[in-house]
């Protein structure tokens, strides 16, 4: 069946930019425990033990690359890092929360 489109198309699309930025496997989970408060890289690794540090490490730099994270280091032995949400990253949280709601009322629809 062929559908008909009316001039739109991906690009007119208002929720493909997002798509691009919330596309990795993990990323809802790192916002969601994000969005619980300011996390350093190991607290956040034990939380998703089934996510490598490599793959967390390329989550965390994505999602600071386009603004949702903030990333602080400080100048200490040993280094200390510690993510938080940006404000961009906190507008993004009542996104987050309709997802949460829709997950757990579909969970009890199973």
């Amino acid at each position: 069946m062929k559908q008909d489109y009316t001039g739109e198309n991906f690009l007119d699309c208002p929720v493909a930019g997002v798509q691009e930025i919330v596309r990795g496997k993990w990323t809802m989970v790192i916002l969601y425990f994000l969005s619980l408060g300011v996390l350093r890289f190991g607290e956040l690794n034990r939380k998703m033990p089934m996510v490598t540090q490599a793959y967390l490490t390329k989550e965390l730099r994505m999602l600071e690359k386009y603004g949702l994270v903030h990333r602080e280091v400080y100048p200490q032995v040993p280094p200390k890092v510690e993510y938080s949400l940006t404000e961009t990253g906190k507008k993004f949280l009542p996104v987050l929360k309709a997802l949460e709601k829709f997950a757990t009322e579909y969970e009890e629809q199973k």
